[in-house]
């Protein structure tokens, strides 16, 4: 099974995308899953390597380096040069996507989930 998140909100601030992580982590754990995950508009935020939050606190970048591990993470290119984000400044296993990549994925996806 194909699930595909697509996640909008910025990292903190609100609870959307780390919930969103949360579950794309876990949902990739299990053998016949099969996950990617689209972020856009603030969303990108979540992907920029060197975040520093306070003790106890969730870091978005290392969920995303997780999820990354077993599925697939892109990022609405649009949205990043947006918000002067750089492919050099995402953490491993991000990268650059279009629109027209998340049409196929969406078109491939037998479940999407939005965040």
């Amino acid at each position: 099974m194909q699930t595909l998140f697509i996640l909008n909100d910025p990292p903190y601030g609100t609870e959307r995308s780390y919930n969103g992580l949360r579950l794309a982590k876990a949902l990739s754990r299990q053998a016949d899953q099969q996950v990617k995950v689209f972020l856009m508009g603030d969303a990108v935020a979540c992907a920029k390597a060197g975040q520093k939050v306070p003790e106890g606190y969730y870091n978005a970048g290392d969920m995303v380096k997780m999820v990354a591990t077993s599925g697939e993470v892109g990022l609405c290119g649009t949205c990043m040069t947006a918000r002067g984000l750089a492919d050099e400044e995402l953490v491993p296993g991000a990268a650059r996507r279009t629109l027209a990549d998340l049409a196929t994925w969406t078109a491939a996806a037998d479940k999407v989930l939005v965040f």
